[in-house]
């Protein structure tokens, strides 16, 4: 009785250090993930239990996802200050050192520097053009705090750079008060456009200081109703200014527009096909909506760039004084104003009397005169004459015919019609051979 229990407790222990030994055990993998169904198997099962294949250790290292977060939530957006010039790092200098250098300066805030990306692409076939970006993001020309738009540009003009022609396009962050010798004045109020023309002025007269042709920029249509009409009041100003100069103010208003002159994302690019140009905060522009922008301005780049390449025109050389008349000529008068004045025109009569009947024109020979083509005709000035007198009709054909243009022009009458031509509506029909009634 008493050993039935020392063995069970014996037994016991056995399959308890079986168990130790099976869990610390590391030389077969597949026996690690389930020791306690080896045992079970081994006790009651009568045999050892079937192992699983192993796997071979694989090379290839595990797959990881890599997330990216959204351009507009996370990453800077196209819209809040990247252009494309930040993007991708652009030549700023010409491939052929030895080209003549154009180069197009453009300045202004984030609009600004969409259509100096603009530009670049609008001249990536011509290697001596080059576009300076020199834009600022979120700047104005209100808050010069934040930024000083007149000193910058005298600070660029100083700086001995060569410029050809600038480029400016700016405002869509100016709808603020401007606070100025301790007063603050309410966005688009008269003192505040008084204000506002004086600092676009002062960017104005430093490049006509240094003889730059200055091509300003009108600002688009936008999403907002509200902020599309504060931008087309700025663009009455920069008009304003512009045509003191006479320097050319590019109005895009009606380009980024539908027919109802509202905003409109998508439209026609610079090839005539619809997409998108504006983007999603209705303000800024897409990279085909910067080109299109581009496509009105680089007109006038152009312009400039054959200006400057044309030749100066050679300078007259002085009169030579007018030689002494010859004695028998002193006593001719001279055609000129002194001459009496000429009479009026007068209508000559026709050689041949007009007839009762309308006249009608004779008909034309199959061939007519034959006139040189190599030959040339001497007008000597006889048609500027306004009383030429008119050559009796050389036939009665040609009498016949200024009696007709006569009968028409001058006494307004009426061409007679001919019988079975479209013009002639009379009831009943005529022959052709009969004649119109007078």
């Amino acid at each position: 009785m008493t050993a039935l229990p020392r063995l069970s407790s014996r037994r016991l222990g056995a399959l308890l250090a079986l168990a130790a030994l099976l869990l610390l055990s590391a030389a077969d993998a597949a026996r690690a993930q389930d020791p306690f169904g080896d045992l079970l198997h081994g006790l009651f099962g009568g045999g050892q239990a079937p192992r699983q294949a192993r796997r071979p250790p694989s090379d290839e290292s595990p797959r990881m996802r890599r997330l990216v977060p959204h351009r507009e939530y996370g990453a800077p957006a196209y819209w809040r200050g990247q252009t494309r010039s930040a993007k991708k790092a652009k030549p700023q200098q010409p491939t052929d050192p030895n080209a003549p250098s154009f180069q197009v300066v453009a300045i202004g805030d984030t609009l600004g520097q969409q259509l100096a990306d603009g530009l670049d692409e609008a001249f990536a076939d011509r290697p001596d053009v080059r576009i300076l970006h020199r834009g600022k993001e979120s700047s104005g020309l209100v808050r010069d705090d934040f930024f000083d738009w007149p000193k910058a540009v005298r600070e660029l003009l100083a700086g001995g750079e060569k410029i050809d022609v600038a480029v400016v396009m700016i405002g869509s962050n100016d709808r603020q008060a401007i606070h100025e010798g301790g007063q603050s004045f309410e966005p688009l109020s008269p003192l505040w456009r008084q204000h506002y023309a004086a600092r676009v002025d002062a960017i104005r007269a430093a490049f006509k200081e240094k003889k730059i042709p200055l091509v300003w920029v009108g600002l688009p249509v936008t999403k907002n109703e509200h902020f599309s009409a504060d931008m087309a009041k700025l663009n009455d100003i920069y008009r304003d200014r512009a045509t003191l100069d006479g320097a050319p103010f590019i109005d895009i208003w009606e380009a980024f527009a539908d027919e109802r002159n509202q905003y409109q994302a998508f439209g026609p690019d610079i090839n005539g096909r619809i997409v998108k140009l504006r983007a999603g905060d209705g303000v800024h522009f897409t990279d085909v909506g910067a080109r299109k922008v581009a496509h009105f301005v680089e007109g006038e780049i152009r312009h400039a760039i054959e200006a400057m390449r044309q030749p100066a025109p050679p300078q007259a050389a002085p009169a030579a004084p007018e030689a002494a008349a010859p004695a028998g000529e002193a006593d001719t008068p001279a055609e000129g104003p002194q001459q009496a004045a000429e009479p009026a025109p007068q209508i000559v009569a026709p050689g041949a009397p007009i007839p009762v009947a309308a006249p009608t024109l004779p008909d034309r020979p199959a061939i007519g005169p034959i006139q040189p083509l190599t030959a040339t005709v001497a007008a000597e000035g006889e048609l500027a004459r306004r009383n030429r007198p008119a050559a009796p009709p050389a036939d009665a054909r040609g009498a016949a015919a200024r009696a007709l243009v006569d009968h028409i022009y001058v006494e307004g009458g009426d061409q007679p019609t001919h019988p079975g031509r479209a013009d002639d509506f009379a009831w009943p029909k005529r022959a052709p051979n009969q004649a119109q009634p007078h």
